[in-house]
Formats: structure tokens, sequence, C-alpha cells
């Protein structure tokens, strides 16, 4: 093993530590009063003690680690080396039948192990000691919030960082107050915080509970942004766990951990055999929702993902990314259509997918409410038929369709199409052959369209944020958990159901603009709140079940079954002669014909009389 000049170093401080131990065993050995005959036994007996020690020293790689870094796997091969030395020593003396007090041989081994541990962590605590004095006036002083196990790695890495200085701690177990975490003391309850940052002269604190509750995180927040402390909060439970990132790799607070909702918990072991070695096609999958999908899919090893969207830099996009972080999953890009019945043809003959996740879809509300309302029922329902008919040509095992809140009593076009399109699916869904899953949820936090994007444009600008309506309300999950309750619903689906995401409380969307100017670092005195009335089509609150459907429970506890009506395939080839129609129909005649599709849906109804 070569050695560079510091392990040399290290190296010669051992060796002579081995003929210290071993010369102070026999000054020991003999109450400080040590025989010249004895004297010069243990002078001579060096010759035999050093290189042994010498020798197991290199062989256990003592040299490996950095003193300054000293640790318990460091000392662990201390001992090791030190234990092993206690044996072949006294070997070493009886092969060559020299008579060695049988004191002296226990007690150097402690003293050698001694030695060697205690100068190593004398070492470290002074190095870590003194860049503690040189960093403390740059390094700025924070609280943490939580005392559980994030909080004990927060608090060790942050240690070495030259940038903050962990000061004190929060928790709600009284059994932790007054306690320390590797020498921080637990000061009191997450309400105390504010009290004790003027005392510590404190103005950051870091919420380290990724296990926690959606609840208390906020709450949390709120204690900090009373008492006038700036917020940042470690990854979460999830990417820690994956090992994407570490509990030091501090973000501040976004709205997502406001909004946020407890964990999903998956059945990780069923979606791995569903879809490893599967062909697996996503349409849309440029989309913020399919491209998650497409992400999530990679990680349970499909043979190939076949990525079809209409829209080139969107494709692009993902296909960039997958190379660049999937490298492992082949992957094929189609650009296309999903109203070209060719095109579609054409791709399920080519890649044969056992699971098609339909994503594509005109989502926003107001855009399609008029102008373009026709296109909106060409490729939300002609689209979704003529995927689902070429799906079930081709002998696709399942196809989930992502639908919306929206399609519960639809007051818009989009809403509307959407519950059409279900109703396409399960009129096409028989006993055998191809499994239709319909799955929906509402709005998703930071979605392609969303009101996140737009909100916080608005107060990089300066404002004002602009409200529809002061008591407008959403339900909203973030991307990447509608996305893992997609795919337990497609998991669980046996064809035909509609399933129903849980989607926590519904939002204000009033509040959810207070919050963002809030994180934002604003008041709103400086970011202004204007309300501008429902749009077309829009509706007050959204409702996440119809009237006139049932709702039955499923393994998992935040996914159910919605019964809704179904149609029957007379019903579907006679609206499949509507949509083949060639002439372009106006905005009443569109919202007219989808009146008699859809019985539930009434385009003259008002938004803001729509209630729960």
């Amino acid at each position: 093993m070569k050695l560079n000049w510091r392990a040399l170093l290290a190296f010669f401080h051992d060796v002579a530590a081995a003929a210290v131990a071993w010369l102070a065993a026999f000054w020991l050995r003999f109450n400080f009063e040590v025989p010249e005959s004895f004297v010069v036994l243990a002078v001579q007996t060096l010759a035999w003690v050093v290189p042994v020690s010498a020798a197991l020293f290199l062989a256990f790689g003592l040299y490996r680690g950095i003193w300054r870094y000293a640790s318990l796997p460091d000392l662990q091969r201390i001992l090791a080396a030190v234990g092993v030395g206690a044996v072949a020593v006294p070997t070493v003396f009886l092969m060559l039948q020299t008579a060695v007090p049988r004191s002296v041989l226990i007690i150097s081994p402690i003293l050698l192990a001694g030695i060697m541990c205690g100068s190593r962590l004398a070492y470290r605590a002074w190095k870590e000691h003194r860049l503690d004095v040189l960093a403390g006036a740059q390094q700025e002083p924070v609280f943490v919030l939580g005392a559980a196990e994030a909080a004990v790695n927060l608090i060790k890495e942050l240690a070495r960082s030259p940038q903050w200085r962990v000061v004190g701690v929060f928790d709600d177990d009284p059994a932790k107050i007054g306690r320390q975490l590797l020498g921080v003391t637990v000061f009191g309850r997450l309400a105390d915080a504010p009290a004790w940052a003027s005392r510590q002269s404190v103005s950051q604190a870091i919420i380290a509970m990724p296990e926690a509750s959606h609840t208390v995180r906020r709450r949390a927040v709120g204690i900090c942004r009373e008492g006038g402390l700036k917020v940042m909060t470690v990854p979460s439970f999830d990417d820690l766990v994956s090992g994407r990132v570490t509990v030091s790799q501090l973000r501040h607070v976004e709205l997502d951990d406001l909004l946020g909702r407890d964990p999903v918990s998956l059945d990780t072991t069923g979606l791995r055999e569903w879809l490893r070695g599967r062909v697996v096609m996503v349409t849309g999958a440029g989309g913020s929702i399919g491209a998650e999908l497409c992400r999530q899919i990679a990680r349970f090893s499909p043979r190939q993902l076949v990525l079809f969207e209409l829209n080139e830099f969107a494709l692009y996009s993902i296909e960039q990314e997958f190379t660049a972080l999937n490298p492992g999953i082949p992957v094929a890009c189609a650009i296309g259509d999903v109203k070209d019945p060719v095109r579609v043809q054409e791709l399920l003959a080519q890649y044969r997918p056992s699971v098609v996740f339909h994503a594509a879809a005109y989502k926003h509300v107001p855009l399609m409410e008029n102008d373009n309302a026709w296109q909106a029922v060409l490729n939300n329902v002609a689209g979704t038929q003529v995927l689902a008919r070429a799906a079930i040509a081709q002998g696709v095992e399942k196809f989930v369709f992502i639908s919306t809140d929206k399609a519960v009593n639809p007051s818009s076009v989009m809403g509307a199409s959407k519950r059409l399109a279900e109703m396409v699916c399960q009129a096409l869904q028989e006993p055998s052959g191809t499994r239709f899953v319909m799955v929906r949820f509402g709005n998703v936090l930071g979605s392609t369209g969303s009101v996140i994007p737009k909100f916080r444009e608005q107060i990089a600008a300066g404002g004002p944020v602009t409200v529809t309506n002061p008591e407008v309300t959403r339900y909203f999950m973030s991307i990447p958990e509608a996305v893992q309750l997609v795919l337990q619903a497609g998991l669980m689906g046996r064809g035909g159901e509609i399933f129903l995401l849980d989607m926590g409380d519904p939002v204000r969307i009033a509040e959810l603009a207070r919050d963002l100017i809030r994180l934002s670092g604003f008041t709103e005195e400086d970011i202004k709140i204007v309300y501008t009335g429902l749009r077309p089509g829009e509706k007050l609150y959204e409702e996440p079940l119809a009237a006139d459907e049932n709702t039955l429970p499923t393994p998992h506890p935040k996914v159910k079954i919605a019964k809704a009506r179904q149609e029957d395939s007379d019903w579907l080839q006679r609206l499949e002669t509507w949509l083949e129609r060639r002439d372009a129909l106006d905005p009443a005649a569109v919202k007219s014909g989808l009146a008699r599709w859809v019985a539930e849906y009434r385009p003259d109804r008002p938004g803001d009389e729509v209630t729960r």
C-alpha cells in the first residue's frame, strides 16, 4: 500500500504508539519501578512487537481514512488490528520461548488502543473546534424544527457547513425538550421558536419533518412566518428514501408543502409485476401529466416506452430527458394525432403495447368553451374513440383513460367532452378483451395551464394577481401524487370502472394566491389581488362525484370507484355518426349536441349558480 506524507506521519505515530504502549505496560506492571533485567527484556522484545504491530496496521488499512473525519468504522479497524496483535505478539514470544509477564501482554494492547483511538478523536475535536472558531463569525445561526432522525442527520451534515450553525431545536414531544441532539439543545415546542429567535439572534429556521403530515408542516410554516423567521425545509420523505437527494439539500418552502397531502402508499410489488417487461404507450407524453407518467413507469422496468405526442418540441424535451436520466430503457418517440386512425393503427401494430395510458387532451376550460368547442369534442371524444378502437383491434390488455373532476355535472364544453369520452370507453368495454379504466382527478399543482405558473408570473411582474371570484374553490394535488394514484387505479382496474382519486379538502383560490404571495416574500400590500369574475364554462365549486353516482371502496384508501351510468353499443354507433360529420359545428350547436349525449351537462347553467 502506497502512503502519502500524511499517511506516513500517521503510520509513524502508530508505530511509536506501539513502542510506548509496550514499555508503559512494563512500567505499570512493576508499579513504576522496573527491575533492570526486565528493562532489558522490554527493550529487546520491542524488536518483535513493533514490526508485528506495523504489519497489522498496514494489513487492516488504517491509513485509508483521514484523521479529521475519524469515525466509528476507523475505530473499529483500530480495535480489530490491536485485537489481532494481542494474539499475534504472545504467539511470537511463545514460538521464540521468550518469557514475558502475562499482565504486560494484557495491558499493552489496552494502552495501544487507547492511544491510537484517543489521538484520532482528539485531533478531530481540535480541528473541528478550530474551524468552528474561524468560521463562526461567517456562519448564520439557524433553528431546526423537528427532533427525529431527519433532524439528527441534518445537524450532523450542517456541522460541516460553512454557511449554517444550528443553535437550537424545537419539537412538540415533551420527552425531548431540554435534551440534546449531537450537542444542540431542544429548547421547547414548535410554538416557542419565535420567542427564542430574539434571544439567540436567529432569523432562519429549517423544518426537518419530512415524514410529518402536511397539517403539521403547514402549522410549522405558519409559526415561522408569524415570528418573522425565514423558513426552509428538507426534501420530501420520498426523495430522501429514494436516495435522489440528501437531507442537507435544503430548499425554500413551496406551495406543495402547504397544500400537500400525506404520502401515498403504493403497491409497488403489484405495479412492478404489471409493468415490468411490457411495452407501455403514453399519449400526450410531452404534457405535465404524460411526462410524469413516463418517469414513474420507468421505475418499474418496462421493456419499452412509446411516447406519443402531437407537439414536436414537447416530445423532443421528454426524449432528451430520458436519454440523459433513463438510458437503459428503450424509448420510441412518435409524433402524431390521436384523431388520425391511420397513424394510431400504425403505431399500435408496430409496437404492440400491452398497456396504454391516454393523457392527451385539450384541458383549458375557457379556451375550449366557444371558438374551439368543436375541436375540443373531436380531440377529447373522437380522439379517445379512435385510440380505444385501435387498442381493441391490436389486443391491448389495459387502456387507462385520464379524466377530470370537471366531468362531474359538467358546466363546460371541456368537462362535457371528458365525460362523453368516459362513456365511450365504458360502451366499448366487453366481457373479455381490452379492459378500459377511467381515472378522475382535479387540478394538479404546476401543470401546464394551471393557475400556479400564472400567479408566479403575475407576482414576478409586480402584480396584481387575478382571481376570478373570492369564493371559487378547487381540488389540488401534486403531479407526482396524481400519477402515482393513476398507476394504482390502473393496476386495480378490471374493466369499465371510473376510479375517483381522493382529492382531499377543496382549496380557495384566493387563499392559494395569498400563500403564494407570502412565500414569494411579499405582502398583500405589495402585491394586490384583483377579482375578475368567473370565465365562460367555469364553476364556482368543483364536484368530486355526480349526484346520480355511487362510490365503492377499493383496497387503496385514496382510490374509490364511481358507479356511473353506462351506455350500450347502439348509443355508441349513433355518437360516432355525429362525430364523423365533416362540417365544423358552431359553439351553440356543439353545446346543444353535447347536452343530448351527456344528460347531466347544462350549457346554460351560470357557473356562479353551481353549488357543491
